[in-house]
């Protein structure tokens, strides 16, 4: 059956639409990618202890960087530095902390659930207790603080000798 000009319309009419919500879906992810570019980049300005320069010398800094971008060995050196400098970071903050598990015999408080996720633990619904990596004296601080018990979970052997590897070549 043959459609009218009016229904061939509205059909044309309903695809414009369409299609102009996928180009705003895709602007819009676009704009949201770039925002968390810029915050990223900010970020790392603060972190490598640039974000006291006057916003000339920031810039002229960025320039000289952008001239150097170029060379693939200088990327490649940027690269290594940027990655040990992580690597070191996450050492140093992970450093004394073992996997724990803290069980409590009722629901929480939400200032109390707060303080557990901010010492770096994550609620298991299914097994109905708080996991996580923390330095067993402050999860032990926390548990008695709140009638909670403690459970540190060993690691194997192979695990502990991966981690060492791991250590030493991020040292490297």
């Amino acid at each position: 059956m043959a459609l009218t000009l009016t229904e061939r319309l509205r059909a044309h009419e309903l695809q414009k639409a369409r299609l102009a919500a996928k180009a705003a879906k895709l602007k819009d992810a676009e704009r949201r990618q770039r925002t968390r570019r810029l915050m990223e980049a900010g970020g790392l300005i603060e972190k490598a202890g640039l974000l006291d320069l006057d916003i000339n010398a920031l810039y002229g800094a960025l320039l000289s960087l952008r001239d150097r971008a170029g060379d693939k060995s200088q990327i490649d050196q940027w690269f290594a530095l940027g990655e040990r400098a992580f690597a070191r970071e996450a050492r140093l903050r992970d450093e004394g902390k073992e996997a724990i598990v803290l069980t409590f015999p009722a629901a929480l408080d939400r200032d109390v659930t707060t303080a557990l996720r901010a010492a770096g633990f994550r609620f298991n619904k299914v097994l109905r207790h708080w996991e996580g990596l923390a330095r067993p004296d402050e999860a032990e601080t926390l548990a008695a603080a709140y009638g909670g018990t403690l459970q540190r979970v060993g690691c194997t052997a192979e695990a502990s000798d991966m981690q060492q590897r791991v250590a030493a070549q991020a040292a490297e």
